[in-house]
């Protein structure tokens, strides 16, 4: 993961279906590129936590911005552990 920390999210979204555009719309996020996954409701992962009881259950992806909160993440793309 060289573009972020790795992320567990309790869903993924595409930026551009009906679901991420209304969500970035109330968040006030304009984003360039459309074509990116969103990740929704993420938690960070620690390396030390992979491999252990902390695992992720839900879906584990790499973002490239997480300054938003726990609530969405932009520009994510899975990750199998």
């Amino acid at each position: 993961c060289s573009t972020g920390a790795l992320q567990c999210c309790q869903s993924t979204e595409s930026a551009n279906s009906a679901a991420g555009a209304a969500l970035l719309g109330l968040l006030g996020i304009v984003l360039q590129d459309v074509n990116v996954l969103l990740g929704l409701d993420c938690s960070p992962i620690t390396v030390i936590g992979v491999g252990t009881g902390d695992a992720c259950s839900a879906n584990t992806v790499c973002c490239e911005d997480n300054s938003h909160g726990s609530l969405v993440s932009i520009g994510c793309v899975p990750v199998s552990l």
